[in-house]
């Protein structure tokens, strides 16, 4: 089977459950942007080698992934399709919850803005936090052209707070201080 289909050649996509939208649909837009968040993901854990004082880290943001194409998956799926996909729901924002709690009880309370940056790993969470922020404002645009899994918002709103959490974690790790914005 060959990578390119030529279906999309007019400018149209298929989504999953059957239907065709404009590639500049609003879902396709909110889980384009979350495929980007997935991407970044990926970046940041290159660059956290395994078998470090990171694994756990590492260990979280592979969970999240798989946790990202889930959310892609229900952001593709209309609410009423006959297809089956497994949706974003309550644990998976407990579940992010606790983690960014986890690593919270492990830094120093923050009092001050911090400048984004420090080790590779956490500058490259850093990236996957704005990108984050951006599909949140992806999703929350296509909640209101047509129904979306409101789930969907909450999730990306946490994860977030957890990319930043965690970001600040593998400086403390790495021996970095965050750099505090003087502004």
């Amino acid at each position: 089977m060959k990578i390119y289909t030529r279906t999309g050649d007019d400018g149209s996509t298929g989504i999953f459950g059957g239907g065709r939208v404009e590639k500049n649909h609003p879902r396709i837009h909110a889980y384009g942007a979350v495929d980007e968040v997935n991407a970044a993901l990926g970046v940041a854990i290159a660059c956290v080698p395994p078998g470090t004082a990171f694994d756990d880290i590492r260990e979280w943001l592979i969970s999240l992934q798989r946790d990202l194409f889930v959310l892609g998956a229900d952001l593709a799926t209309p609410l009423r399709s006959k297809a089956s996909v497994p949706r974003i729901d309550d644990d998976n924002v407990a579940s992010l919850e606790q983690i960014i709690d986890a690593m919270d009880n492990q830094l120093p309370s923050l009092e001050h803005f911090i400048l984004p940056g420090g080790h590779l790993a956490a500058a490259g969470l850093h990236v996957a936090r704005t990108t984050c922020r951006r599909a949140e404002r992806e999703v929350v645009e296509a909640v209101h052209a047509e129904a979306l899994n409101p789930l969907t918002i909450k999730f990306l709103n946490r994860l977030s707070d957890l990319l930043f959490v965690s970001a600040r974690l593998v400086n403390q790790r790495a021996g970095i201080a965050d750099v505090i914005w003087e502004g």
